[in-house]
């Protein structure tokens, strides 16, 4: 199937590229190979989430966040993790600033809440120096696609209400990602239950991945770009807590006013 060709390709390049920023210990090359290996083992999942083994999703998922904890570990940074909604699709903007359509997470240097000005968000680079820290593509925003095109819709054209009712059907009946999704909401605070995720393995202790409880998993990951998305206002995880066995993953958005 073409979609398995392009998914074993990209993994193959992502892989490559990732051994090669260890040996060359270059952080552009280890994104360019993060972003090839998530987006490989993306179109493998597409193809039919009846013949993707759960164990082979699991190994190509883990990969990213090896590399991400690296880079975060080697640049010493402690602050804050905030995904940055984009501008609308269909928003016209000038050449100079299209990098504002991207969805980003930023990763702040500093324990802080300043976000990076429209400037440097439409520099589209990978290190942010006001304020420092550096932007990258959220793990989750693969799926951000599938959803959309699940509901035939644009995040930006639904409102909240509607999102917390279908976006759960989505992901249980129609993509199978979970075999239960509650999704409420508390002021600036959306609760998120899931269980049976196809990527709860990757919060085992075993994986011993740190950045997963502040970025998310692919899916929570999602979810979070989902809620920026439809609110236009950045949004962070500020509770990631997993059962012993697994099974259910319990997350905390807060989406930033003002």
């Amino acid at each position: 199937m073409p979609s398995n060709k392009i998914g074993i390709t990209l993994l193959v390049a992502g892989a490559l590229l990732l051994v090669a920023s260890v040996v060359i210990s270059s952080t552009i090359i280890a994104f360019i190979g993060l972003g090839l290996t998530f987006w490989g083992a993306l179109f493998l999942f597409v193809r039919s989430t009846k013949f993707v083994k759960l164990p082979i999703l699991d190994a190509t998922a883990i990969s990213p966040y090896v590399t991400l904890d690296r880079i975060i570990a080697d640049l010493e940074y402690k602050g804050n993790i905030v995904y940055i909604p984009p501008y609308p699709k269909d928003t016209y903007l000038p050449e100079h600033l299209a990098g504002l359509k991207d969805m980003v997470v930023f990763v702040s240097a500093n324990n802080y809440t300043t976000l990076p000005t429209i400037e440097e968000m439409a520099k589209k680079q990978f290190i942010v120096k006001n304020p420092e820290g550096i932007c990258i593509t959220p793990p989750g925003f693969g799926l951000v696609s599938l959803f959309e095109k699940e509901l035939k819709t644009d995040f930006t054209k639904i409102d909240k209400e509607s999102l917390y009712v279908d976006l759960p059907i989505v992901i249980v009946n129609n993509l199978g990602l979970a075999s239960d999704f509650e999704m409420n909401a508390e002021k600036v605070f959306v609760h998120v239950k899931i269980k049976d995720s196809v990527y709860n393995h990757l919060y085992s202790k075993n994986q011993n991945l740190k950045t997963i409880q502040s970025i998310g998993c692919p899916l929570t990951s999602a979810v979070a770009c989902v809620l920026a998305i439809t609110t236009g206002k950045p949004v962070t995880i500020t509770k990631s807590k997993i059962s012993p066995d697994l099974k259910t993953i319990e997350i905390c958005y807060q989406i930033i006013e003002g």
